[in-house]
């Protein structure tokens, strides 16, 4: 395994703590410096949130353990393509690098649906590395809808 499988397969174990609680599974971990900073997953129903995504917890997290907002140099690992509100996130808080396993065809907002990054007025520009555990990321999501179609 690579150091981005490593962090997402962090990040997949947060998913399976949501699908756990009934919370649609995604998950996040914020990475400074080779160590995890933040993570996080989704508690939109628990919490009555709707901005209770898994990279919004991350993002959290990792503001308070560094002390600062700006994650400019931090890299964000999420289980699904971010929407637009967590593109949005991801943009004010600078991070330098996005890593996402499945891709979001309904809500993605970096390279399925919305193109948020690309917008040359953008305030960051992320790197983007997209598809790592893409398959596993998909089958936690598969699998959690299937159910909830029952």
């Amino acid at each position: 395994m690579d150091q981005d499988e490593i962090y997402m397969a962090l990040a997949l174990a947060e998913a399976k703590a949501a699908a756990k609680e009934d919370e649609v599974p995604v998950g996040a971990v914020v990475v400074f410096a080779d160590r995890v900073i933040g993570k996080g997953h989704n508690h939109r129903e628990s919490r009555l949130d709707i901005s209770s995504h898994a990279e919004i917890e991350a993002i959290r997290q990792a503001a308070q353990t560094l002390g600062t907002w700006d994650l400019s140099n931090c890299t964000l690992y999420v289980t699904l393509e971010p929407c637009l509100m967590c593109a949005g996130a991801i943009m004010q808080s600078r991070i330098k690098r996005l890593v996402y396993g499945a891709e979001d065809q309904k809500k993605g907002a970096v390279t399925s649906n919305f193109y948020v990054f690309d917008d040359p007025k953008a305030e960051s520009h992320p790197l983007i590395n997209k598809g790592i555990l893409k398959d596993e990321s998909e089958q936690l999501l598969s699998s959690f809808f299937a159910r909830q179609r029952k």
